[in-house]
């Protein structure tokens, strides 16, 4: 007997459809964090992938994480440390949020040093100036030769 009005469950099982159309990634996309790891779905004796709802958290974390830049072994890294039977909870979320936080304000950081750095950069493409502090910090690329050392072409290459 089909229960109406049932409050649904962590647990319930989904087919690959409805967490397509409920999470908006793509099937393909699924599989392909199921052979990295980052998700298990359970299968029917046929094969059939079914996935317990609670992994649309999961999912959704995934999304996140990769918009952050996050690679996929460091989200699996993540992902080890919480049980696989169980929506990651706020706490396991702000243990996650925090290291990646940091991670997110280290970028932020070197990409205002960069930018600081490229108000002494004028932009002709020599490489070999000592002032260029982007490229070639302490001129390091004289020792090379003369001219745009990085945009010559390499020997085995043809000009």
């Amino acid at each position: 007997m089909v229960e109406i009005n049932r409050r649904p469950k962590p647990t319930d099982l989904l087919p690959i459809g409805e967490i397509v159309r409920r999470t908006g990634v793509p099937a393909s996309a699924l599989h392909f964090y199921e052979r990295k790891g980052l998700i298990q779905p359970e299968r029917t004796p046929g094969g059939t992938r079914l996935y317990p709802r609670h992994l649309e958290r999961r999912i959704a974390i995934i999304q996140v994480a990769k918009r952050l830049g996050i690679p996929l072994s460091e989200i699996a890294e993540q992902f080890a440390q919480l049980p696989e039977d169980r929506m990651p909870s706020l706490r396991d979320w702000n243990r996650l949020n925090r290291s990646w936080r940091a991670r997110l304000r280290a970028r932020q950081l070197e990409i205002e040093r960069l930018q600081r750095d490229m108000d002494q950069c004028i932009g002709c493409g020599c490489v070999s100036l000592g002032s260029c502090l982007v490229v070639n910090p302490d001129d390091s690329l004289a020792a090379d030769g003369m001219g745009a050392r990085m945009l010559l072409p390499i020997e085995d290459e043809p000009a």
